[in-house]
C-alpha cells in the first residue's frame, strides 16, 4: 500500500465505471433496501454517540466547516426516524442519493488522498463514521465498508480507536447495514448546536452490549520511505450479567500515515503505548524509538 498518483483521465473514467457498477448492484440485486422513516421513536435505546460538528484544523478554513453543518443538516433528512425492519438492509448513499448543488448542498471540507479539499457536499464522512461506529455497539450485521486510506491526525484527544470509522464517496464508497435480527431497529439523528448526535432504538429491551477496542496495532516503515499504521478491531459482548460471552472479529486498518510517527522522548512514547494498553515493541516492529 503506497500513494499512488493517477491521472485526471483515469480518475474520470475509473469514477464513472465504479459509480455505474453501483447502480447496478442496486438495481439488480435481491436485497430489500430500508425506506421506511417513522415520527414516533422507539422506546428503548441500544446505543447513542456524538462528534464535535467544528474542530480546529491547520490550514483549513472554519467556512468549510460550517458549510460540512449545511450539508449533514440535509443528508439526515433522508436517515433520521428510517426504521431497519428485519431481513432489511441500509444502504447510506441509496437513501442520501447524489448530494448535488440542486439539492441544496454546498462546498464542504472533504479528505482526499490525506489532504482537505471542498467539495460540495463535502463532510458527510462524519455522518458514515457516526453511523458505523454506532452500528458496531449492535447486533445489527455491517456488510459492506470502507477503511480510511489514510491517517492524517495523531492520537492527540483520540477517544475511539484507530480504524473504527467508514469513508464515504457517492457511490461506490458506500456503507451497507443488515438487520439480520427478527426486531426492527431505528436510526436516529440529530444535527445540533455543536453535535452531531446519533442513536440506534427499538422496541425490545436490548440484551447484549458491546465492547470495541483494538486488539493490535503495530507501524510498518515501507520500503518506498513513508510509514503505514495498521491495527485489528474487535469488540467483546456482554450478556445482561455483565459477563463476556464472545471476543469478535471486526475488521483490520492500514492507512498511510500524514504525519511522523516518532515521538520527541522514549518517555512520552512508553507513557502513551501505556495508556493504549500496547507495548513500544508492539507498536513499532523494525522501527527505532527516540
Amino acid at each position: 500500500m503506497q500513494p499512488i498518483k493517477r491521472s485526471k483521465l483515469r480518475l474520470f473514467l475509473g469514477k464513472n465505471y465504479y459509480t455505474l457498477r453501483k447502480h447496478m448492484q442496486w438495481r439488480l440485486s435481491k436485497e430489500k433496501y430500508a425506506d421506511r422513516q417513522e415520527k414516533a421513536i422507539r422506546s428503548h435505546l441500544y446505543f447513542s454517540h456524538k462528534t464535535p460538528l467544528y474542530r480546529k484544523l491547520k490550514n483549513v478554513d472554519m467556512w468549510l466547516q460550517e458549510n460540512k453543518v449545511i450539508n449533514l443538516n440535509i443528508a439526515i433528512k433522508t436517515l433520521n426516524g428510517l426504521v431497519l425492519y428485519p431481513g432489511e438492509t441500509l444502504s447510506y448513499w441509496k437513501r442520501i442519493g447524489n448530494p448535488t448543488a440542486k439539492k441544496g448542498y454546498v462546498e464542504g471540507m472533504q479528505l482526499s488522498h490525506g489532504k482537505f479539499i471542498a467539495n460540495i457536499g463535502g463532510g458527510l464522512c462524519q455522518l458514515s463514521n457516526l453511523i458505523y461506529w454506532m452500528t458496531l455497539h449492535t447486533p445489527l450485521t455491517v456488510t459492506e465498508r470502507n477503511r480510511h486510506s489514510y491517517d492524517v491526525f495523531p492520537d492527540v484527544k483520540r477517544k475511539q480507536p484507530f480504524g473504527s470509522g467508514a469513508t464515504c464517496v457517492y457511490n461506490y464508497v458506500d456503507l451497507q447495514i443488515k438487520n439480520e435480527t427478527e426486531v426492527p431497529m431505528q436510526l436516529c439523528l440529530d444535527v445540533g448546536d455543536t453535535h452531531l448526535i446519533g442513536a440506534w432504538r427499538g422496541e425490545e429491551p436490548h440484551e447484549l452490549t458491546y465492547e470495541v477496542y483494538e486488539k493490535e496495532h503495530w507501524i510498518t516503515h515501507e520500503y518506498w520511505g513513508g510509514y503505514l499504521r495498521n491495527n485489528l478491531i474487535h469488540r467483546k459482548v456482554y450478556n445482561l450479567e455483565g459477563e463476556i460471552i464472545d471476543d469478535e472479529y471486526v475488521t483490520e486498518n492500514h492507512a498511510i500515515m500524514m504525519y511522523q510517527p516518532l515521538l520527541e522522548t522514549g518517555k512520552s512514547r512508553k507513557n502513551e503505548q501505556r495508556h493504549r494498553g500496547v507495548s513500544v515493541k508492539e507498536k513499532l516492529p523494525g522501527v527505532n524509538t527516540c
